[in-house]
Formats: C-alpha cells, structure tokens, sequence
C-alpha cells in the first residue's frame, strides 16, 4: 500500500461516503454506483473537475466513466478518501491505465515503481510491449527495455521472446549494450525465433543475421554451426566473407586493433569493467582512475581529479559501492575510508577504521568488509576488523597468527584466505583463514614460495597467489591452492615480473595490472585463462603505476560511462558498400 498524496481529505468524508450522506453525484462503472462528493474528486483531479463542471452536465447527478473496471474504479474512489492505494501484481497494469487515463499522474507514479519490481526475464517483453502501445510510459518503457538488453540470455530462452516481431528483435540484437557473455548466444537466439514459426520467419535471417557481430565468433564455431545452415545463401555468404575478411585483418594488425567499429566486429559493452584505483606512480601516489573494456581492451581514463592521491590502499565492492580503505599519500598513513557511487560518481567519507592501515588487506564476506593487518608508520599489523555499512561501524575480530603488511586476500567458501605479507623482518610464506563460525584464525599450508606484494585472488574454485617479492626478487611465478586438498601446486607464470599490481576477474579470466618490476612501475597487464593454463598481454594502462587496487564492478545502468564509446573505435577497410542488406520491414 502507497501513500502520494500532498493532503487528505478528512476520514469524516469517507465516513460520510460509505454511508450515503452528503454525497452529491454517483459515478458508474460496469453498472456499479459509487456515490461521492463533487467537491472532493474535483479538487484531486482534473478529468473530474472537467467532467463535473462541464455545461452540460451541471445539474446532472449520474456520470458514467468508460474504459474502467468497478474493481478499479473503487481502489482509486478509495485512494481518493483514505490516501490508501491498494496495488498488487494482479491489478497493477489496469490500474497504471486506469490512472493514465483519469490523469492521476500520483496513481500512475505508485504502479510504475510497483511494475519496476516485478520485471523478470519471463515477463518483459510483455511489459515492454504493454508500456509502449497500451499504456505509454516512456520513462518505464525505457527502463523495461534496458533490462531486457542486461539480462538478454535469460530473455531469449523464455516464451514472449518467441512473440517478438522481426522489428523488435533486429532492435535488441543491434544494440551495442546487448549484454551477452559470447556473440554466439545472439545468433542462438535468432535461430530458436526463427523455429518458433519458421515459415514465416525464414525470410528475415538474413537481415537478423547482419545484426550479428560474426567476426566476433570463434571461426570453429562459423564452421561447425553457421555455414551448415540451410539458410545460408546469397546475402548471408557475403556477410560471412566480411566477417572472414575482418579477423583476417585484425589478426594482422594485432592487440591494436582488437575493438574496431566495423558493424561485423563492432564489441558490445562488455559484462563487468576492471576498475584500477590509485597507486604510486613514479616518485608520488596518484588518483587515476581507469575502466578496462575487455571487449574492445582499451583502458579509458575517469579519475575524479577532487579526489586526493592514496597509494598501498585497499578497495572492496559491496553493495554497489567501491570502497577505498587506508591507505598513505607519501605523508600520512590513513584509517580514512571512502567510499565511491559508480553510477553518480560522487565519493562520500564514511567511519573511519580502528587502526592506521596501509599495505592493507581487504575484502568482502557475509555483506561486511574485512581490512587485515598493513602498516601504521610505527610497525606491522595482526589485527583485523570489519565493517557493517547499515550501521556505519568498524568492529574488531580475532587477531591474525602473524603480523602481516603488504599481504592480500580473499574470500572462498565462506572463509577469508590471507596469504603472504612481510612481518618486518622477512617476506611470509605462511597463510591462514578466518572462519565466521569460529571467529578465529587457523594457519594453512604455506605456500611453495615466500611473497610480499603479493596479490590472492579465488578464481574457478582455487586460490590462486600470483606475483610478489620474496625477499631477493620480483615473481613471475603463480600458485593454486585447493581448498579441498589444502595443497598449493604451481600454475603457468606471468610474462612479467611484478609485485603490489592490481587483480581482478573478468567475464572468466584473471587480470593483473601495473605494478613494481624492480626497477620501476609499469603500466602493462595479462591476462591469464585457467583452461588452457596461459598467460597473454592486453592493452597497458595509460598510467605506470604501483601499489594501486582494483575492483570489478556488474550491472551498471551506466555501464557506457566505463567503456569506450563504439563510435570512437577505428574503422577497417573491409567491406564492400554495393552490397546492401535487406532491411526488415
């Protein structure tokens, strides 16, 4: 139940109504009378005011309202007299036409927030239909459509799907934010609509076709399941000797032209952006910000410029928040902790920690972040807290077995795996976890190698320890630990030697950025897929930097602030412009 109104009427109205007194007109839907006051309807709305001040009407005590169910019309008479709407899933979509049509813009408010949660892959399509030609309401039309464009894989196997017209679904599969995991889901999803009625449909394969990023596809799967459609003819063997032409040229000019603007290998926006936060670069810390667009792997630059710069800082995503935790700015070790709206992009500084903490270890367990040891300026840290953001407190937890500062962690399993560090004296071999169940730390088997700067991460069931310092040198190598073993065993090594860079998993591979070589910062980043067990450089950053943090963030409404724009992306010389495609319609 809602209340929208500036002011109510008094209950003696109501009172009044319900027993009959006073009332000086009767309105009829369906046949069923509802007795009321001229006087109160009139001042809540102005189809009312029009219908009863109207010439012709003004001795006239019957009015008859079309188009509007009696149950309706009696939630809204009811809304009218007591401030009360009763809205549920059943009438929702009849009352927003309802209050659309009588102009009670309060009414339609209250349903369009109620339809926007219940909006659900099995139901949008139909809702964006209805919200378009039934009932327009541009605003949640809107809203319906972009949720059909993140949630595109769940949408596409439920039946309204199927009932789409050629012209929606070309509309959908063309769009550049269509968040699909691989391009082969949208040419699936062509084929399951053109089944649904494949008489009728078959004539638009090829202009759905050309809404397809086909470059985009591995050519094994062109092979095995797009040439040997039998509807692959004329028009659609052009479009895949396009699609052939553009990786032909994309492979020979390599990682540079990896997102082009080409329609055929155009990138869509991708699932989730790595976010890398801060650091040190060169002689000082820096506030850079920057977004990896793994789709079409560029970097874009959005740093804050009113932000200060913080180096050996943490960073945690909770609750669609970025958190920066601790931290050093070359003069002061932080127990500050900040924390970052991606969609407004506007910071707010919340409770501060218990305990000075940079080379800090964060993460985020049970919808609380942890911050583990780090360094206060004066000496090395075992003690750990968290945070509970709906009280806006830091609480401290068991201590760690080992003081330990420029250490990481992560969460797996429901535990928190801490890994490395330096105690003061020498880089850490040893790791431990922290249970809730038991509020204490227990130690782990150490890992094969000592690692300071090392940067953990839980990826595809395992823990995996990559990089650091042990003490002599910077680490290429990489660990895996099975939590159901407790064994670490070695994984493929970096190309590059790094310690203190940025981590992070993206749509299924793990990314590491930046960091300290042994000579300098550095800018460049790998990627590492774990079925094939290999490591491939990406773009580099813009910025060279150390001792920065990263965090991936999903589901952004606003996902197009953090990518390149598509539009900006070079365009290859590959297609040939006397070959229109047949446009649907």
């Amino acid at each position: 139940r809602h209340s929208h109104r500036k002011k109510k009427p008094s209950m003696v109205y109501n009172d009044l109504r319900l027993a009959g007194k006073t009332t000086d007109a009767v309105i009829v839907a369906e046949g069923v009378e509802f007795k009321v006051h001229k006087l109160i309807l009139c001042d809540f709305a102005q189809y009312f005011r029009n219908l009863f001040t109207n010439v012709h009407s003004s001795d006239q005590e019957v009015f008859i309202i079309p188009g509007i169910s009696a149950e309706i019309l009696q939630i809204i008479i009811e809304y009218v007299y007591t401030n009360s709407l009763n809205v549920t899933e059943n009438n929702v979509l009849e009352l927003l036409l309802a209050s659309n049509q009588l102009g009670l813009y309060k009414v339609v408010h209250a349903c369009c927030v109620y339809v926007e949660g219940l909006i659900s892959p099995e139901n949008c399509i139909g809702l964006w239909s209805y919200t378009a030609t039934v009932c327009r309401q541009p605003v949640l039309n809107f809203k319906i459509y972009q949720y059909i464009l993140q949630h595109f894989e769940l949408v596409a196997l439920c039946n309204e799907f199927l009932h789409l017209s050629a012209e929606e679904l070309a509309k959908i599969i063309e769009e550049d934010n269509l968040v699909v995991r691989k391009e082969s889901l949208v040419f699936e999803a062509i084929l399951r609509w053109i089944s649904h009625y494949p008489a009728n449909r078959k004539t638009h394969f090829s202009a759905l076709l050309s809404k397809v990023r086909l470059a985009l596809l591995d050519s094994q799967y062109i092979k095995d399941n797009v040439k040997p459609s039998i509807m692959l003819q004329g028009q659609l063997l052009y479009l895949l000797s396009v699609a052939t032409r553009t990786k032909i040229v994309q492979y020979y000019f390599g990682h540079g032209f990896s997102g082009i603007s080409n329609p055929c290998a155009r990138p869509r926006l991708p699932t989730a952006i790595l976010l890398a936060f801060g650091g040190w670069s060169g002689i000082s810390p820096t506030n850079g910000i920057e977004a990896y667009d793994v789709r079409a792997n560029l970097w874009l630059n959005v740093t804050d410029r009113s932000q200060p710069p913080r180096a050996y800082q943490g960073t945690a995503l909770l609750n669609g928040f970025i958190y920066s935790i601790g931290g050093f700015n070359k003069l002061e070790y932080f127990n500050s902790v900040c924390k970052f709206d991606p969609i407004t992009r506007n910071w707010q500084e919340v409770a501060p920690m218990h305990y000075r903490r940079c080379y800090v270890s964060v993460t985020v367990l049970n919808s609380c972040i942890y911050a583990m040891g780090g360094y206060n300026g004066i000496t090395r840290l075992r003690s750990a807290e968290y945070y509970r953001p709906e009280i806006n407190q830091w609480s401290l937890i068991a201590a760690m077995n080992e003081q330990r500062s420029d250490a990481h962690c992560t969460t797996l399993n429901n535990k928190i795996y801490i890994c490395g560090g330096f105690n003061g004296h020498s880089s850490l071999q040893t790791a431990e976890c922290y249970s809730l169940q038991t509020g204490q730390w227990t130690m782990i088997t150490p890992m094969i190698r000592r690692r300071s700067g090392i940067r953990v991460i839980a990826h595809a069931g395992l823990l995996y320890a990559v990089g650091g310092f042990d003490g002599s040198r910077r680490l290429r190598s990489v660990e895996a630990f099975n939590p159901d073993t407790y064994l670490w065993r070695d994984v493929a090594s970096m190309i590059r030697r790094r310690s203190n860079f940025g981590i992070g998993v993206v749509e299924g591979r793990l990314y590491v950025a930046g960091g300290f070589n042994g000579l300098t910062t550095c800018n460049n980043v790998e990627c590492y897929d774990a079925d094939t067990n290999r490591w491939s450089e990406v773009c580099s950053m813009g910025i060279s930097r150390s001792a920065l943090s990263c965090c991936v963030i999903t589901g952004l409404p606003n996902m197009a602030d953090y990518v390149i724009p598509r539009c900006h992306l070079p365009l290859l010389p590959v297609e040939d412009s006397q070959k229109p495609i047949k446009k649907i319609g």
